[in-house]
């Protein structure tokens, strides 16, 4: 076999068999690999399917979208719940004053106080109680967007300046 083509080329024939047999090994492997994956996959598959045809799938699917509509219309629903509850809200007081005085001296402790509640757009109420020995008295101030048409006590205008903030 002297006049071989093989004999011509500069490297030995033995090392293309070799790099040969390790080419065909590593496909072996990478076959062997696709086969399990693609078994597993089947095995996915099958069990994803069992006990349904064409028109089950349908079934489910549309039963799925009645659920989404469903789920939007509740979604909706408590959007307009919240906007409700916040408009509500911002008619509660929520802002709150309180000053503690004696109003006559001699008589022991702060019993007196001044006390101004507000809601959202600074409107609400300053609620003085006057505590003397003969009694206790109360007097109440309307209060509109932080403003009052009566003249407020010195008590009274610092509760009013808590309840917007300034103090």
């Amino acid at each position: 076999m002297e006049n071989s083509i093989m004999n011509s080329w500069p490297i030995d024939p033995a090392y293309i068999i070799l790099g040969l047999i390790v080419i065909t090994l590593i496909l072996l492997i990478t076959t062997i690999i696709c086969m399990v994956r693609m078994k597993k996959l089947y095995r996915r598959y099958d069990y994803f399917m069992r006990g349904k045809d064409a028109e089950t799938l349908e079934d489910i699917i549309m039963e799925q979208m009645e659920d989404v509509a469903m789920l939007k219309a509740e979604d909706k629903s408590n959007k307009e719940s919240i906007r409700s509850t916040n408009k509500s809200y911002r008619s509660a007081f929520q802002k709150f004053g309180l000053v503690k005085y004696n109003a006559f001296k001699g008589m022991g402790g702060n019993l007196s106080f001044a006390m101004a509640m507000l809601d959202y757009t600074n409107s609400g109420f300053v609620l003085n109680s006057v505590h003397s020995r003969e009694g206790c008295y109360i007097y109440i101030k309307e209060v509109d967007r932080g403003e009052t048409e009566v003249l407020l006590g010195s008590e009274e205008k610092d509760a009013l300046e808590q309840a917007l903030g300034y103090k």
